[in-house]
């Protein structure tokens, strides 16, 4: 059986009073492209450190190509990383900057000079051997210490949120060219950002972290239609949420009573009539029109505003609770103030765990502890 490139087993991590990681495990296996997603202080940025020897773990293992390798030095990892900052030595050239490490390895000059070559056709940065960091745009400077951080074709290339500095536009470019990069290189790349369109842009997996923790790890796809809590629902493209009880099931197909009304899903889960669940419907997938055989929710358009070629309506449930409902385009039936209703296609919408703060925000008190929450 191949080998797994790296192993974080249990990686518990605290500073002071704060526990940052409380019990990581995580499987990379050889050339994936795995992205490290969540907000600011979720511990992506601690996980990576860890990863590359700059933080030891307070409890855990970590293991690289099936060696354990918790206590080495960074330098004893056959690991690199790129930084957001980029790391360039400002006194040294292209060439220098890159041949940096092989030089201090004492490599052979001719070695040398036909890996910095290789790395910077890759870079598409061909012909700019001479040039200095202070001569270079954003982009640039992120090609060079991208080929700096794989001329020595290490097992792992750590990349802490490497294109937050560059404009929108350069940014989505680069994504394309590391995403080929990686690809053309078979170099295993943990990338961290908290952009959810990057991370679903550019990896084959991708690691949900809140809090300490590794809310689900799975494909864009899995990430992105079957989210296993409102957390990952509403972090990973904000979808809506909504609670109510289960009245009917026929094999997979799910009737939800909402207040006087019912919905419908098609779920896999083993949830049975009496229990009170949580829906997850994106945005895009919401439809407006007449109510069809009794399934739909009433609501008054509470506004409608567009921005970026998308048409974002906001609708007030009966109960009090707001839907946003997508639309590409400036059109869409409903003005504001009129009441429509709004219905899914059953396959459209899943059942998910809620998160205590997705039940706070509901107001729907201590009946959704226990089982039917998500542990903080």
């Amino acid at each position: 059986m191949e080998q797994s490139i790296l192993k974080l087993q249990g990686i518990e991590k605290k500073f002071g009073d704060t526990k940052v990681l409380k019990g990581i495990d995580l499987t990379v296996e050889q050339g994936e492209f795995i992205t490290l997603l969540g907000p600011s202080g979720c511990g992506k940025t601690t996980t990576l450190r860890i990863i590359s020897g700059l933080e030891q773990p307070d409890i855990g293992n970590v293991l690289l190509a099936g060696e354990d390798v918790t206590e080495y030095a960074p330098e004893k990892r056959d690991v690199n990383t790129v930084f957001q900052n980029y790391a360039l030595f400002p006194h040294m050239n292209v060439y220098d900057n890159i041949a940096y490490g092989m030089k201090i390895k004492k490599m052979a000059k001719a070695e040398i000079q036909e890996r910095v070559v290789e790395v910077l056709s890759m870079v598409q940065l061909s012909g700019y051997e001479k040039r200095m960091p202070s001569q270079l745009s954003g982009g640039q400077k992120q090609r060079v210490a991208i080929a700096r951080a794989i001329v020595n074709k290490p097992k792992l290339l750590l990349l802490d949120e490497p294109l937050g500095a560059l404009d929108l536009q350069l940014r989505r470019q680069m994504q394309v060219e590391l995403k080929r990069l990686q690809k053309r290189l078979g170099i295993t790349f943990i990338y961290i950002t908290h952009d959810q369109e990057e991370a679903i842009n550019m990896s084959s997996r991708i690691v949900v972290m809140r809090d300490g923790i590794l809310e689900q790890v799975g494909t864009p796809d899995e990430i992105y239609h079957h989210p296993r809590t409102s957390y990952v629902a509403q972090f990973v493209g904000n979808s809506n949420i909504v609670t109510g009880e289960i009245i009917k099931k026929e094999g997979n197909l799910f009737t939800v009573q909402i207040g006087k009304e019912q919905v419908q899903l098609m779920d896999n889960s083993k949830k049975e009539l009496g229990e009170q669940v949580a829906i997850a419907i994106r945005s895009e997938n919401i439809q407006i029109g007449r109510q069809y055989k009794n399934i739909g929710l009433s609501a008054i358009v509470k506004e409608k505003n567009f921005a970026g070629g998308m048409l974002r309506m906001t609708l007030t449930l009966k109960n009090g609770k707001e839907l946003v409902a997508s639309r590409h385009g400036i059109d869409a039936d409903g003005e504001e103030g009129e009441e429509i209703f709004c219905f899914w296609e059953p396959e459209q919408a899943v059942l998910v765990e809620l998160s205590k703060q997705t039940a706070d925000s509901l107001r729907l008190g201590k009946d959704w502890e226990g089982k039917n929450e998500k542990a903080e």
